[in-house]
């Protein structure tokens, strides 16, 4: 494949001077009043910016939910020194207008040298309307970061990393994809190390009356015991070869067996099998768990770069000359339908 021939191949623009004071502000995601884990892989993300780096936790929404997340954001992560609040009805949903105002309300004054989010459906909403009201250029999907103006992301589908220096001006703005910074397991005494809580002073902000281009309908999820998908240690994916949303029940039982969270192709989504919450690829979730088992999954290049950095890729299909046994750990040539039946006999419940 041609691409393969770029595997290493590394674009650096010219050499430029690096901030000279970092602050970085995180926009974090919350629900349920607990701050998501991929808004503190943004964290450790920023981090990695540089010695002396200060950062902001950004919250937004409204009544105990947001208070709730406020505390837990306080004591979630020791290297964030302060989070910030925006207590608001407009922000009972995370619709992009009103959070790209408040993120550009909050760079003018705190004058952050970063602003970073996780590369989630959360942050590519968000920072592309806040990047245009900033008037800068975002670097988008950051898997390494090599400097506080220099950083790696994939292009080609995973194929190819790009090394990107930035030339712009403050803030420099990153979307970081969030399987490449892992959080670290903290001590248990970590609720000493309280950040402080502000509010955001939304005075300005409420002036504007202006009706957003978008509003918020519904939100659907599915009630599960499973672990979330993006987080999962064990992911089971069925593509194509599952061949309807009946048998899909097999995937599920199988998941649910190991204690694993479930994933799908496009194919799979597009075809009606599963809700697009379960996409992995280019175009879904990108995931990166210690186990990732795919069942009648072709490897098609935009699926594999959603989980080509899984610990032990395990692949069963029954054609021998699927891609997907070019990027698995192990691949057994078979049916899916005798496989996952025998899987289910002998396998042991999960613990």
């Amino acid at each position: 494949m041609m691409l393969s021939a770029f595997k290493n191949l590394s674009i650096t623009s010219r050499i430029t001077t690096p901030f000279r004071s970092l602050s970085t502000l995180v926009l974090a995601e919350h629900e349920g009043g607990l701050i998501k884990t991929s808004s503190l892989s943004a964290v450790e993300a920023a981090k990695s910016l540089g010695g002396g780096n200060s950062i902001s936790l950004l919250l937004a929404g409204s009544g105990r939910s947001l208070k709730d997340a406020a505390e837990h954001a306080a004591s979630s992560h020791p290297s964030v020194s302060q989070v910030l609040i925006a207590d608001s009805d407009k922000f009972t949903y995370p619709l992009a207008e009103p959070w790209a105002k408040l993120v550009h309300l909050v760079q003018q004054s705190g004058g952050y040298s970063h602003i970073i989010a996780a590369s989630g459906s959360f942050g590519k909403n968000i920072l592309p309307r806040a990047a245009a009201l900033l008037d800068i250029s975002p670097i988008t999907d950051v898997t390494k970061i090599s400097g506080s103006n220099l950083f790696i992301r994939p292009i080609y589908a995973g194929n190819a990393l790009s090394t990107v220096r930035y030339m712009g001006s403050s803030p420099c703005m990153l979307s970081i994809r969030a399987t490449s910074f892992p959080v670290a397991s903290e001590p248990a005494d970590l609720k000493s190390n309280v950040s402080s809580i502000d509010k955001v002073d939304l005075s300005i902000l409420d002036e504007d009356d202006s009706v957003g281009k978008s509003i918020y309908v519904k939100l659907s999820s599915q009630i599960s015991e499973r672990p979330d998908l993006g987080n999962a240690r064990i992911v089971v994916t069925g593509g194509r070869g599952v061949k309807s949303a009946e048998n899909f029940k097999m995937i599920d039982k199988l998941a649910e067996k190991i204690g694993a969270a479930v994933g799908a192709t496009r194919a799979a989504v597009d075809a009606g099998f599963v809700p697009n919450d379960l996409q992995v690829g280019q175009t879904g979730k990108i995931v990166a768990p210690e186990l990732y088992m795919a069942f009648g999954v072709s490897g098609a290049i935009q699926h594999i770069a959603g989980m080509r950095d899984s610990k032990v890729i395990v692949a069963i299909n029954k054609d021998a000359d699927a891609p997907i046994f070019q990027v698995a750990d192990y691949g057994l040539v078979g049916d899916l339908f005798d496989v996952i039946p025998e899987l289910l006999e002998k396998l042991p419940e999960k613990k």
